[in-house]
């Protein structure tokens, strides 16, 4: 199985989770994650180079499209934006739990009361 093909596997169940909290109306700021998108695409490209420069990973020719950013090949950078995508919507699709917060700040006013 090649990289991009499980790429492409992976990015479609996340593709799912994304949609599914968009459909729920409960979808995540996708202006805030495009901006943490600019830094770890940026973060993964300087690391990812730093790994496979040095040796520590290595990828078979044979199983990579070919496009690299530095050396680090284009099939590594899904992992990121899958990540980008797939946690901030499983954040919003989770059972909000703000009672508690709201709860313990009045508990601690009550407290400052007495």
């Amino acid at each position: 199985m090649t990289y991009t093909l499980l790429n492409i596997v992976f990015l479609a169940v996340v593709a799912l989770v994304g949609v599914a909290a968009v459909l729920a109306r409960r979808s995540p700021n996708w202006r805030a994650v495009g901006l943490a998108s600019i830094l770890m695409i940026a973060l993964t490209a300087i690391f990812d180079n730093v790994i496979i420069g040095t040796g520590i990973v290595d990828y078979d020719d044979a199983l990579i499209s070919g496009i690299r950013i530095g050396v680090a090949p284009i099939e590594d950078f899904a992992y990121t934006v899958a990540a980008l995508v797939l946690l901030p919507a499983v954040w919003q699709l989770l059972p909000s739990r703000s009672g508690g917060v709201t709860a313990g700040a009045e508990g601690a006013r009550q407290n400052k009361d007495s």
